[in-house]
């Protein structure tokens, strides 16, 4: 078995995919709407296979996303070496990105860093 795709809603769907396309390398498939329902969606498609849906429709409750809280917390990035990890958080971070933490290794031997990304999600950089 293995993980078909995540989904993620968000309130500035063209803004998301732009994050997604531009510091992360996701390719873009065709935007979908349903004009019943006002629901619009991307799918994007990673290196290895990995997807991400992106979605918006009416009337979605933004709600705060504080760090502390159940439910999924952050989505993990594998760059491939340290270089790129540095590279990235300093690109993220120049263009005013909050940096929460690293680039560092962690107790359990993990390079990484922590951002926070678009809408206020949390984005893990890793080898």
């Amino acid at each position: 078995m293995k993980i078909d795709h995540i989904a993620m809603y968000v309130t500035d769907l063209e803004a998301a995919r732009e994050f997604f396309t531009k510091y992360l390398g996701a390719l873009a498939g065709a935007p979908y709407h349903n004009v019943k329902t006002g629901f619009r969606s991307y799918f994007l498609s990673f290196d290895d296979g990995a997807r991400l849906e992106i979605m918006n429709k009416p009337g979605m409750e933004d709600s705060e996303k504080t760090r502390n809280r159940t439910g999924f917390i952050h989505a993990a990035f594998s760059l491939g070496s340290r270089e790129k990890v540095d590279e990235l958080t300093r690109r993220l971070q120049a263009d005013g990105y909050e940096v929460i933490s690293g680039p560092r290794v962690t107790g359990d031997g993990y390079y990484e860093s922590c951002i926070v990304g678009i809408e206020g999600n949390q984005i893990e950089l890793t080898v």
